[in-house]
């Protein structure tokens, strides 16, 4: 996903390439059938215009609540990766603060352990941004060779990178760098981002029902057909089929709206910005190691204007 970029019109009209042709070419049809077969018929209207203006109603208020449902996921895939930032940060003042070299865990071993710590808290925020895509977890990592090598054994590497985390507190304890309080609120920081792990992962894998939009796909296509055959007798040709085009692609547009933001990690522009927060994350961390020549990261999704 792109930041403060404006959807492609093009984007848009992309997800409703079949509909708009096929009920203009509907419209115009039945309005050409009228004019060619019916032209001195003062009753053209073939339904009571109340029939396909109830069912518009009906339509409207199921398209709400689907929308509303649709954004609440969407909102909370914002919220748990919120919760991801502050978490990332938490642990990484933690790491920086907590520890005390001593003759166990010199100082130059401590600075190289905390930066192990760091550079594997970026990975997992990138690798399960990227899983959450279906997409390979490891693109952009900051491990070892050894380490890489090791969670790459694993079929959940966001996990097995927590575990890693697990591993590292469990050294500063045993080396009398941390006392138990301090290795309670350590554990209890990566208790948070494990669950906010698996909200982001009930929500990848919780999927509307299939027959939910059936329905409401069905009650659409039955009022982009009722709808010319009660408005014919009310506007002339010309101004009935764009009419009706209209009225039906706003429908349309609203349906795949709500498609789109019931799965918020399918890497499209209406997208949780994972990536984004996940450079983010990245740059902070950098930055609290006190390295040089941090820049912020920018996120280039090629995928954006794919349609």
């Amino acid at each position: 996903m792109l930041k403060d970029q404006r959807v492609p019109i093009l984007f848009i009209l992309h997800k409703i390439r079949w509909q708009a042709p096929l009920v203009l070419i509907y419209a115009f049809s039945l309005e050409a059938y009228f004019m060619y077969y019916h032209p001195y018929s003062t009753e053209k209207a073939l339904i009571p215009l109340g029939v396909p203006s109830t069912l518009g109603t009906a339509i409207s208020l199921i398209l709400a609540f689907r929308t509303g449902q649709a954004y609440g996921r969407w909102w909370e895939a914002r919220k748990v990766w919120g919760a991801i930032v502050n978490d990332s940060r938490t642990l990484m003042r933690q790491v920086l603060s907590f520890p005390t070299a001593n003759a166990l865990l010199q100082k130059a071993q401590l600075k190289a352990l905390q930066q192990e710590i760091a550079y594997r808290q970026i990975t997992w925020c990138h690798a399960l941004g990227r899983s959450l895509r279906k997409q390979p977890a490891l693109e952009r990592s900051f491990l070892s060779d050894a380490e890489q090598t090791q969670v790459e054994k694993h079929s959940n590497i966001p996990n097995a990178l927590l575990q890693q985390h697990s591993l590292s507190l469990k050294q500063l304890y045993e080396t009398e760098t941390i006392d138990s309080y301090q290795y309670t609120q350590m554990d209890d920081t990566l208790s948070r981002l494990c669950d906010a792990m698996g909200k982001s992962e009930r929500i990848k894998n919780t999927v509307f029902p299939k027959t939910y939009s059936i329905f409401i796909e069905a009650l659409l296509y039955l009022f982009v057909i009722l709808l010319p055959l009660g408005l014919t007798d009310y506007l002339g040709a010309f101004i009935a089929a764009p009419m009706i085009a209209t009225i039906s692609i706003v429908f349309f547009l609203l349906e795949e709206t709500a498609i789109r933001m019931q799965d918020p990690f399918e890497n499209c522009p209406m997208d949780t910005p994972v990536t984004a927060i996940a450079n983010t994350i990245e740059t902070n961390l950098r930055q609290m190691l006190d390295e040089e020549s941090v820049e912020e990261l920018q996120t280039h999704d090629k995928s954006f204007y794919v349609l």
